[in-house]
């Protein structure tokens, strides 16, 4: 996402180090990106960010299907294992000032213990250590403003005010184009295929702005899992897969592997090509700025007419896509 402001850091001195993509979205909206000294091993946006030191590691192969995954990820989590390796020589050898992380979910994300651990080890920077910690949609706006009054505590707050002004601007457009009284149709928001987890925390609260009714996940809840009796008893109208840190070509892949299942094709969304693939790793999972090009991408799915009637970009080529066998 381009960043809304072209102002320089707040200072030269400024050495951010951003250990979650969602906190990078930010930072470069804010217009402090220059200052960014360090990222994740997963910060891929914008471009530019790939030229910096990746200051964590994943523990286990991040490579595989969803159910190889997903065991690697519990086996470590049941030993009381880190998921995330966080690099102390690069982060001493980068000396931040700065260092911002979450506390929300240790699979997502260098855990804020891991970090302030890191930390604790000698950097001689002793840097500020953010945690961001967003359930809903306004919990994003809070983390704007504490990212930017961190770095700068004179004209932060000023800045933030503006950024989250756009980007509300941005969903009172948009929703005030969809349908008032749409048929609200029932939506299955997948965060994993194997096995099953429907979409928690804000994800319900986008669908319902877009004029959907989610089922399973709660909003400001954490992602519950999802048996395959309830998905059938269910039978959404309309399912959407976004499974967590997968682009759409991962994402697809993980869907061919759930439709092999025979109860895949009793599904009313299944027979009637409803089930639309999206970018989870650009968009629904990534708890900052991006969350609102999500609104955009349900509000194009589920009510395309008044969408693109009100003049709204078209996501179907690079955010999601149809799904058939």
């Amino acid at each position: 996402m381009a960043p809304m402001s072209a102002a320089s850091p707040p200072s030269k001195k400024t050495r951010i180090v951003s250990l979650i993509p969602s906190a990078t979205d930010i930072v470069t909206a804010l217009g402090y990106g220059t200052a960014l000294v360090g990222r994740s091993h997963e910060c891929d946006l914008p471009e530019s960010v790939a030229a910096l030191p990746a200051c964590t590691a994943p523990k286990f192969n991040p490579k595989g299907t969803s159910r190889e995954i997903h065991d690697r990820v519990t086996e470590l989590l049941q030993a009381a294992l880190s998921v995330y390796d966080v690099k102390v020589e690069t982060l001493a050898a980068l000396q931040p000032t700065h260092i911002i992380t979450q506390a929300q979910c240790e699979v997502c994300a260098a855990s804020l213990m891991d970090v302030q651990k890191a930390v604790d080890q000698g950097l001689e920077s002793q840097p500020q250590v953010i945690s961001l910690q967003p359930q809903v949609l306004a919990d994003i706006w809070t983390d704007i403003e504490r990212v930017a009054v961190a770095l700068d505590p004179q004209q932060g707050c000023d800045r933030a005010s503006r950024v989250v002004h756009q980007l509300q601007h941005r969903i009172q457009r948009c929703t005030q184009a969809l349908n008032p009284v749409p048929p609200h149709p029932t939506v299955a928001c997948i965060e994993w295929t194997e096995p099953l987890m429907a979409a928690g925390i804000w994800v319900p609260e986008l669908v319902a702005f877009a004029g959907g009714h989610c089922l399973f996940g709660k909003t400001g809840q954490h992602s519950p899992w999802l048996q395959w009796e309830e998905l059938l008893a269910a039978d959404p109208e309309l399912i959407l897969v976004m499974p967590c840190g997968y682009d759409l070509a991962e994402t697809h892949r993980a869907t061919v592997a759930l439709s092999q299942d025979p109860r895949w094709s009793k599904l009313k969304a299944v027979r009637n090509y409803q089930v639309y693939l999206t970018d989870g790793n650009q968009y629904f999972n990534r708890p900052g700025p991006r969350l609102v090009d999500s609104l955009e991408i349900l509000a194009e799915i589920l009510q395309p007419e008044a969408y693109e009637a009100a003049g709204g970009k078209s996501h179907a080529m690079t955010a999601w896509k149809l799904f058939s066998l």
